[in-house]
């Protein structure tokens, strides 16, 4: 299992809009194959940046999601509120809290 970490940055205008979209979206993603987390994070400081984190079986199920078409539409979507450009990380979770 792996975790995926995607940060992203929207203008102040589109905050409420990008929330809808993840609020109407992120059953459907959490229902694809070999996602089984995922969450939505907004910066203490910097309301604008938002983290996703989403926890995957392995790297083929990722990519069969980022090849779907929940993806290309969700993408879409989002990528047309951004101030700035999208980074992400692949990482290995090695300690569990549990």
């Amino acid at each position: 299992m792996f975790v995926r970490i995607v940060k992203m940055s929207f203008h102040s205008k589109h905050i409420e809009e990008f929330s809808s979209i993840f609020e109407a979206k992120k059953e459907f993603i959490r229902a694809s194959q070999g996602c089984n987390l995922l969450e939505l994070y907004q910066d203490k400081n910097n309301p604008e940046i938002f983290f996703t984190y989403s926890y995957w079986e392995n790297e083929s199920d990722l990519e069969n999601y980022k090849n779907s078409a929940l993806f290309k539409d969700v993408w879409a979507k989002t990528k047309a509120l951004f101030n700035n450009k999208p980074e992400a990380w692949s990482v290995d979770k090695k300690i569990s809290l549990q």
